[in-house]
């Protein structure tokens, strides 16, 4: 017959045979169900919910810097959200400082070459939108804080990557206004909360001011779009 302080010894060992493969197991889904909940993904807005009588001009990529279509952002002091490519602006940054300096434009992320986000894995994704982000804040001094995936194309991963890099939203639209190749799309009936896209092509002026024709059409004015998504 074992003695006391031995079966004591024995019934330990036994308990934790029994234990440690729980333990085990809750160890493993413990940090899984942690990874899966951080970043928590931003949302995605293609309208914004809104019964006040506003919409907004999103202008994408900043390739050509039209001044008559800076003198109109200017003008009419329109609250646009500029998602630019730093390589757009790299040349001739002065005309982007100058619609921030003077006008209530903001600069948003529009990753660093516009690359189609799902065909990158996570650390692709992060080093497009982080890269915008630290670029435009080492030129501007201001932090982007929506994000517009190229072509309007993400995933689950471009959502989290998205917080992690800054953003509180991924933005995409409810109408492209912009002429491509000398075509002009037709120009809808705009509502309260649509999102307008427009590009730094070379019809941007034309684009713009049609666009905000159909604003003034609808009763509606140009609001500035960070101000109406959440934190």
């Amino acid at each position: 017959m074992p003695r006391p302080r031995i079966a004591r010894r024995h019934a330990r060992r036994a308990a934790l045979a029994v234990l440690a493969p729980v333990l085990l197991l809750a160890g493993l889904a413990g940090p899984a169900r942690a990874a899966d909940a951080w970043p928590e993904p931003v949302p995605v807005v293609s309208h914004v919910d809104t019964t006040d009588p506003v919409v907004f001009i999103t202008i994408d990529d900043g390739w050509n810097h039209d001044p008559a279509a800076q003198k109109l952002l200017l003008d009419r002091q329109v609250p646009a959200s500029l998602f630019l490519l730093p390589g757009a602006y790299a040349y001739d940054p002065g005309y982007f400082r100058t619609l921030l300096d003077h006008g209530p434009a903001a600069v948003e992320n529009h990753t660093v070459n516009h690359p189609d986000l799902t065909t990158l894995p996570e650390a692709g994704q992060k080093s497009e939108l982080c890269g915008a982000r630290e670029q435009a804040l080492a030129r501007f001094g201001l932090e982007p804080r929506l994000a517009r995936p190229p072509y309007g194309t993400y995933d689950a991963t471009t959502r989290r990557v998205a917080r992690e890099c800054g953003a509180k939203a991924l933005v995409t639209w409810t109408y492209d206004f912009t002429t491509w190749s000398g075509a002009t799309p037709p120009t809808p009936s705009l509502r309260a909360g649509d999102i307008v896209l427009l590009h730094f092509n070379d019809t941007v002026y034309a684009d713009l001011a049609r666009a905000l024709a159909a604003a003034d059409r609808a009763g509606l004015r140009v609001a500035p779009l960070r101000a109406y998504v959440p934190e």
